[in-house]
């Protein structure tokens, strides 16, 4: 495995895993509550997120030098804000039915503690390469809790899944309300922790 191979996986198992932008970070919590209710907004959303976040990853490379340190959070913004309209508006012209159930989130996307984090952490310190190949992991990470936590509650609230029939009834139509996502993704971020200290201490004994 040379050191771009390396590269590409560290950087997609650090956002889909070691630091899950919901299930480790536990950033940009708002959407993972309040749009998680189906698999399908949060895919929708997670995709939009996806987006926005290797843009702006590779623009911020891209001009890094150029952006003065006293000015960096203002042009993230104005970048990040460039981005997500761009998102918005494909969104708005290519799938207007499900853009109405999710267009205020994206246009919140702007103000994501996720995508601003890993602009400063991460994009504005290293090549455009690396930083395409970080936004890509986090923005997978992202869509992945959002997607895991819509199908937890999709299922048991309303007995479906991407809006396909399961069970001919609703198991707890309580996971289909919104503090329900609390506990959903509280469960998950159980579930990471037992799985890591597992996969840890299997490791220890090897």
């Amino acid at each position: 495995m040379d050191a771009r191979e390396h590269t590409v996986l560290e950087r997609l198992s650090n956002g889909l895993i070691k630091e899950n932008p919901i299930f480790k970070l536990a950033l940009s919590m708002c959407p993972a509550v309040a749009m998680t209710n189906t698999v399908r907004n949060g895919f929708l959303l997670g995709l939009a997120v996806l987006f926005v976040q290797v843009a702006s990853n590779v623009t911020v490379s891209v001009f890094r030098r150029f952006i003065h340190e006293r000015i960096r959070i203002p042009a993230y913004i104005i970048i990040i804000a460039t981005w997500v309209s761009v998102s918005d508006m494909t969104l708005a012209a290519y799938a207007p039915g499900f853009y109405k159930e999710i267009a205020l989130y994206v246009k919140l996307i702007v103000v994501f503690a996720i995508i601003i984090s890993r602009l400063e952490v991460f994009a504005s310190r290293n090549t455009v390469w690396p930083s395409f190949w970080d936004g890509m992991g986090m923005g997978l990470g992202f869509m992945f809790a959002l997607m895991l936590v819509g199908c937890l509650r999709e299922f048991l609230g309303a007995g479906t899944l991407w809006g396909v029939e399961i069970l001919p009834f609703k198991p707890f139509f309580f996971w289909s309300l919104p503090p329900a996502g609390f506990f959903a993704i509280g469960l998950i971020m159980a579930l990471f922790i037992w799985l890591e200290r597992r996969f840890n201490a299997w490791r220890a004994k090897r």
